[in-house]
């Protein structure tokens, strides 16, 4: 956990990705501003003034979804908000790590801070009270169609605010009730409109979008260093990425990338000594920033979704206090971020099959002009052949994780909520994907430090270098047959931690994105 001298202030319209990993993965402190009390309070007071008038409000002063027909009496009304969050906590599946609740519990506390949702400030604040003193309530993964968002998962984590269901404290899983009181932590007895407030949204999926948005920018990242590497270890014809080709077909990701790789191989005495007769590459390495590139460029369309999404009132129906009136929607439908989610799952899916093309050219000595499988005393040690069967496994695997989920939509409620944009579905995936990203890459990042052995005494880039390095201080040379799980194991943490990409960077600086990234510490306060 951070220091709690460090926060991220909440106001409903600036939150970033960043924060959203700070707060989700690091424990960093939450407050919300003071300029949003007036507004979430005056929304609330439009609730009540339309509930003395007798209009027929949604959720309200009538039943949900196909019930919405049913009138609701004010008597009854107060009861039918926890009977609304019990209801709907009918999720199923694997509970869901503290992270990504963490990070629903964020995003949610952000949408009714914009003052639109008519709900009390007191419950936005005891979320956050939940939020610093790490309350996390158990989500089951499954359940949600993600339009009216994700009500069940939302409702799970409902359940504790209101001081049901279960949750996690100082390691114990216990009864909600028990979890809030151990922490000092209100429990709210909700009121007019809060069921909806509480659980109508996109945040379980964006929540995820948010988190897979950091760990998608690390994995591209570290394909363009285990490409360099590849390249730099093949003596690749290192022309397919000078600029001058690349501003005639000037795609942003694919200038980034070319322009990324030039800069890890540089000082390479290996491509410095070209085989000669040598004009140009296959596709999977002199293309290399055309197929890559685009990572980039989907990456900062789904940034630009997801913090749309973030910053935005997403639950029905919103009271707008300046006007006094209110309106029913459908902001709650998640299909720009299912939608979203499902493109950026295409092109990472492509990194790790061009990953898999990589290693295989590592390894087939037709194609590399290295030892078979890259070990020497061939037929007694198999070298690295089968490491390649795995991530094969894993990119195949991936093929069928990229298929789109937002174009589907099984209809409920009595047709009452007849298209649905199966967000959660399309975040699972994606997150599978990423998943077998690491091993994949670092099956690769294996095979090309192993390659480089075999070109001493030339030396890579600088970049290569320092990736060669840190691969180093966790797998030897693979001299003799070994058992090779452990050596991916090991590889594969390097990767996901941002250790790779860490230790280059710190060689030759950043490697560069397509967008201008948020600098936590303009957002965080002290």
């Amino acid at each position: 956990m951070r220091s709690a001298d460090i926060m991220v202030v909440l106001d409903g319209e600036h939150l970033t990705i960043e924060q959203v990993n700070e707060v989700a993965q690091n424990g960093v402190q939450v407050s919300i501003v003071e300029e949003a009390r007036s507004k979430v309070d005056a929304s609330h007071r439009l609730v009540l003034q339309l509930v003395d008038e007798g209009r027929i409000l949604y959720g309200i002063t009538t039943g949900i979804g196909e019930f919405a027909k049913v009138r609701i009496t004010r008597e009854q009304s107060e009861d039918l908000q926890k009977r609304i969050i019990r209801s709907h906590a009918a999720c199923t599946g694997d509970i869901l790590s503290p992270e990504i609740v963490r990070a629903m519990m964020l995003l949610r506390i952000n949408v009714m801070a914009k003052g639109y949702s008519g709900a009390r400030y007191s419950t936005l604040q005891t979320i956050a009270d939940m939020l610093n003193k790490n309350v996390i309530p158990l989500v089951y993964e499954k359940g949600s169609l993600g339009a009216s968002g994700d009500l069940s998962p939302l409702a799970m984590l409902a359940l504790v605010v209101i001081g049901e269901g279960e949750a996690f404290y100082q390691g114990m899983r216990m009864h909600g009730r028990e979890a809030m009181e151990l922490a000092g932590v209100s429990i709210v007895e909700p009121t007019y409109k809060e069921a909806l407030a509480l659980i109508n949204g996109t945040q379980l999926f964006t929540g995820m979008a948010a988190l897979m948005c950091v760990d998608a920018e690390n994995l591209i990242k570290t394909a363009q260093i285990a490409s360099a590497m590849t390249i730099d270890a093949l003596k690749g014809v290192v022309k397919a990425f000078d600029p001058r080709l690349h501003v005639l077909r000037p795609f942003p990701g694919q200038k980034t990338v070319a322009a990324n790789i030039l800069r890890l191989i540089e000082g390479s005495e290996i491509t410095a000594n070209p085989i000669h007769d040598k004009v140009q590459d296959s596709y999977s390495l002199r293309c290399a920033a055309q197929i890559i590139g685009p990572a980039l460029d989907a990456l900062k369309y789904v940034r630009e979704q997801v913090t749309i999404e973030m910053n935005s009132a997403a639950d029905n129906p919103l009271f707008l206090a300046e006007d006094g009136e209110f309106l029913t929607g459908g902001n709650f439908h998640g299909q720009s971020v299912a939608a979203a989610l499902d493109f950026m799952a295409i092109p990472m899916t492509t990194i790790c099959c061009l990953s898999e093309r990589h290693t295989n050219r590592l390894l087939n000595p037709a194609l590399s002009g290295l030892p078979d499988f890259l070990t020497n005393g061939k037929g007694l040690n198999s070298g690295l052949m089968v490491a390649q069967y795995t991530a094969a496994a894993l990119a195949s695997e991936n093929k069928v994780f990229a298929h789109p989920a937002s174009i589907d939509s099984i209809p409920v409620s009595a047709d009452q909520e007849d298209f649905v944009s199966m967000g959660p579905t399309a975040a699972y995936k994606l997150r599978n994907i990423l998943k077998n990203a690491a091993p994949i890459l670092a099956i690769q990042l294996i095979c090309a430090a192993q390659a480089l052995d075999f070109r001493a005494p030339l030396k890579p880039g600088r970049g290569t270098q320092a990736a060669y390095n840190k691969i180093r201080e966790v797998v030897s040379h693979l001299e003799d047959d070994r058992a090779l799980y452990p050596d991916i194991d090991a590889v594969t943490e390097l990767v996901r931690n941002g250790d790779i990409v860490k230790a280059v960077e710190n060689e030759i600086g950043p490697i560069e994105v397509t967008w201008q990234k948020e600098q936590i510490c303009c957002h965080l306060s002290r």
